[in-house]
C-alpha cells in the first residue's frame, strides 16, 4: 500500500479526504498543521504529501521548503490542497517545486487522478537510468514544470539592489532570468526619462525570454524594485532545453502569447480609461501579482513614481487620485505603504 500524508487544519476536509483515500486502498496519515506534518513525514516517509497552504504553526509553502531541503524527504511528490485559486498562488507553489495544485471544493475523481498520476511519474523517475538517454527520459516523464524547476535548481544567484538595472535596451540578450526573491519591473522610457512599466515580475517568474526567441536586442529595461535575487540561465542552455523538451517550449510559447495579450490590454486601458480607472487597475494589478494571502488587506511599499509608471499617468495626478481613494476609504496610506481596504469597490470601477 502506498503511504500518503495529509496536512490540513480543517477537520472536516482532513477526515473526508482521508476516508476517500483509505477506500482507494492507500495507507493514510494525517496532521493538523504544518509543524506536525513535518514530524509525521520524517517518521513515516510517505510516498506522497497532500498539504493545505493556509495553516497555523507552519504554512504549506514552509512545509514544501522544508521537505525539499531534507534529504530524507526530497523527491516525494507534493500536492497543494487549498481553496485559494489565484494565479499568484499557483505560480508561487509551482515555482517552489510543487507537483500539482488542487482547489477546494474538489471531486474524489480529481483527487485520485492527480495522486495516481504523480505516483506513476515518481515511480518512473526513480527507475530512470543514468546518462544522457536517462536525462532525456527524465525530461519526458517530468514534463515542462518539473524540467524547468530542476533546470533552475542549483544555479548561481545574482543579487541586485533596489533600483539597480538588470539589463537595458540596445544590449544583446545572453541569458534568461528567474526570480528567486524580490520584485522586478520591465519598463520603457522616453527621451525625458518618463517611464511606463509594461510588466511586473515576482518570485517564480521568468523574464528576458522574448528577445531570446526573437534573436533581437533588448527593447526595454529591467530593474529591481527591491533587493532581488535572480537565477541566471545562459542562452545556449535555455535553447538546448527548448530543443529537447516540447512541454518547456510550449510553456514559453504560452507565456509569450499571454504577454502580448496583457500588453495590448494595458495600452488600451492607458489610452481610453479615466484617471481613476487607471489608478484602480494599477492597484489591483499589484494585488494580483504580489498578494501573499487573503487574510487582511493587501499592502505594498511602492514608490509613487513606479505606481504612476504602472498606471501610465503623471506622478502628480496619481498622488491626487490616491488621496481621493483614501478619503473614500478604498485604500489606506501609512509611512508610504499603500493598503487596499476595499478591493470590491475598486474592481467595480473597471466595469
Amino acid at each position: 500500500m502506498k503511504k500518503i500524508l495529509i496536512i490540513e487544519d480543517n477537520q472536516s476536509i482532513r477526515e473526508n479526504t482521508a476516508e476517500i483515500l483509505e477506500l482507494a486502498n492507500y495507507q493514510v496519515t494525517t496532521a493538523v498543521n504544518g509543524k506536525t506534518g513535518i514530524e509525521h513525514a520524517l517518521e513515516t516517509i510517505p510516498d506522497l504529501i497532500i498539504c493545505d497552504i493556509m495553516m497555523p504553526e507552519l504554512d504549506g509553502f514552509g512545509v514544501l521548503n522544508i521537505v525539499q531541503r531534507n534529504p530524507a524527504l526530497n523527491g516525494i511528490p507534493f500536492i497543494f490542497l487549498t481553496a485559494r485559486a489565484e494565479s499568484i498562488d499557483i505560480r508561487r507553489g509551482m515555482g517552489l517545486g510543487a507537483d500539482d495544485y488542487i482547489t477546494k471544493p474538489f471531486s474524489p475523481t480529481d483527487l485520485l487522478n492527480s495522486i495516481e498520476s504523480r505516483l506513476k511519474k515518481a515511480e518512473k523517475i526513480k527507475h530512470t537510468p543514468p546518462g544522457i538517454d536517462g536525462v532525456d527520459e527524465l525530461h519526458h516523464i517530468a514534463g515542462g514544470d518539473a524540467a524547468l524547476l530542476s533546470f533552475v535548481k542549483g544555479r548561481s544567484i545574482d543579487k541586485f539592489k533596489k533600483k539597480q538595472l538588470i539589463y537595458s535596451e540596445g544590449n544583446h540578450p545572453i541569458r534568461l532570468f528567474y526570480v528567486q526573491k524580490g520584485k522586478v519591473k520591465i519598463f520603457v522610457s522616453n527621451n525625458e526619462g518618463k517611464e511606463l512599466i509594461v510588466s511586473l515580475c515576482g518570485v517564480g517568474d521568468f523574464f528576458g525570454y522574448t528577445p531570446l526567441f526573437e534573436e533581437t536586442l533588448y527593447k526595454d529595461k529591467a530593474a529591481a524594485m527591491e533587493d532581488t535575487e535572480l537565477a541566471i540561465i545562459p542562452k545556449h542552455e535555455f535553447e538546448e532545453l527548448m530543443r529537447i523538451n516540447r512541454e518547456v517550449a510550449q510553456k514559453f510559447i504560452r507565456l509569450l502569447a499571454r504577454d502580448v495579450a496583457d500588453k495590448e490590454q494595458h495600452l488600451l486601458n492607458i489610452a481610453y480609461d479615466s484617471l481613476r480607472k487607471k489608478v484602480a487597475d494599477a492597484l489591483l494589478k499589484l494585488q494580483n501579482k504580489y498578494g501573499e494571502n487573503d487574510h487582511g488587506n493587501f499592502s505594498i511599499n511602492i514608490s509613487r513614481e513606479n505606481l504612476a509608471a504602472v498606471a501610465g499617468t503623471a506622478t502628480e495626478s496619481l498622488i491626487r487620485t490616491l488621496s481621493d481613494f483614501k478619503n473614500e476609504k478604498l485604500i489606506d496610506i501609512k509611512d508610504s505603504i499603500i493598503s487596499i481596504t476595499d478591493s470590491t469597490r475598486l474592481k467595480r470601477m473597471l466595469n
